[in-house]
């Protein structure tokens, strides 16, 4: 999975996926007696254009097999999304790991899966962005929607809005998206307004929540209780598709949100407790962004492979010995010593009322007024 390598200075580092499996296993996590892992193949142009188009794929295994044939009007050989050699197979391999996922819950093999290696969420049908190739979110998504699953709720906490995956399911009335993000007028890519509500034919159905810059925790949770239960209740899904972007902690050097490893391990456990109550349990979550490698992105998907698994991993657990003596001798970094940030995470529930000189309650209010009632509920009261 770390072959998923745009190079040297690149943010998308794939140090974070060998430092998050190397945390998750010295916590013991993979050794749980009813967690399980797999080997993902490299998915087939045949999968992936289950939402991804024909032309698009073959420019990707173009840039792949000669990085100098780029396509900046795909994407491809930009800033963002450098062409490198075997792109197409580590983009696909990534892909097919949460089609994995997929394939395992709907044959009832898995309740629950994990691809932290996923959340690639701004690829488009045709356009790679924002660091993001193959958009292995949707095809899961679509993967369940082909066996049969009738609802899926999309639910997207990463600092950057789920562009990709909504445009995706932009007019499909099956997929609720939901993305709670910083708003695009501070951070890319500049869209996830709350006047995005989805197509003709699926009104309701794209969701967005643009917080200002430099909302915390309280702020950030009080808007997920605000909006995310209530539509999820409403849409009754059958399956939960998650993707737990870890850049909007304080400490992430692309974005000016400031939540803590606790607020980002709290919002897991919300989503879980969603997937406990409407969908008998079945949940896949995947990664996404996350650009403090050794300080926050380990812990926090640590944390999420935990609650997957249904065995999360108190705050206040220190982070082993040898995973922090190798974060020393191979980064000469000191990570934190402990799995939490000790923040004070309370928030203030919607019941208690709206203010309007709150930016964060501004925000909240504008996507209520939009999409309940398109879903039978009161903006200001339910």
């Amino acid at each position: 999975m770390t072959a998923y390598d745009f190079g040297p200075g690149h943010p998308m580092a794939p140090q974070r996926l060998e430092l998050t499996a190397r945390l998750a296993g010295s916590l013991g996590l993979f050794e749980l007696p009813h967690v399980s892992l797999r080997v993902p193949e490299v998915a087939s142009d045949v999968e992936l254009q289950r939402v991804h188009s024909a032309d698009y794929i073959a420019a990707v295994r173009r840039a792949s097999e000669d990085p100098t044939a780029s396509d900046p009007e795909r994407g491809l050989g930009t800033d963002d999304d450098p062409a490198f050699a075997g792109m197409h197979e580590a983009s696909a391999r990534l892909a097919a790991a949460s089609l994995l996922c997929a394939e395992k819950v709907l044959s009832g093999e898995a309740v629950r899966a994990v691809n932290f290696g996923g959340g690639l969420h701004h690829a488009s049908r045709e356009r790679a962005s924002g660091f993001c190739i193959y958009n292995d979110a949707a095809l899961a998504i679509q993967r369940l929607l082909d066996g049969g699953v009738a609802k899926i709720a999309y639910i997207d906490v990463d600092a950057h809005h789920g562009d990709g995956t909504q445009s995706i399911f932009w007019d499909d009335p099956r997929v609720l998206t939901m993305s709670l993000h910083e708003s695009g007028l501070t951070l890319f890519p500049g869209t996830g307004f709350a006047n995005e509500i989805g197509g003709p034919h699926a009104l309701g159905t794209a969701v967005n929540v643009a917080l200002p810059a430099h909302t915390g925790d309280a702020g950030w949770l009080r808007a997920f209780h605000a909006v995310v239960p209530q539509l999820v209740g409403a849409f009754e899904p059958e399956v939960i598709v998650s993707q737990h972007g870890c850049d909007s902690h304080a400490n992430d050097p692309l974005t000016n949100l400031n939540l803590s490893v606790d607020g980002q391990r709290e919002a897991a456990t919300a989503v879980a407790g969603l997937a406990a109550r409407y969908c008998g349990n079945r949940w896949i979550a995947t990664g996404g962004g996350g650009y403090d490698i050794t300080g926050v992105v380990p812990r926090t998907w640590s944390h999420l492979i935990g609650i997957v698994a249904q065995n999360p991993i108190p705050l206040t657990t220190r982070v082993p010995e040898d995973w922090l003596e190798y974060v020393r001798e191979e980064f000469g970094r000191n990570a934190p010593e402990r799995m939490g940030d000790e923040a004070d995470i309370w928030w203030r529930s919607w019941e208690v009322g709206y203010d309007p000189g709150d930016a964060v309650d501004r925000s909240i209010i504008a996507t209520r007024k939009e999409i309940f009632p398109l879903h039978g509920l009161d903006p200001w009261f339910d």
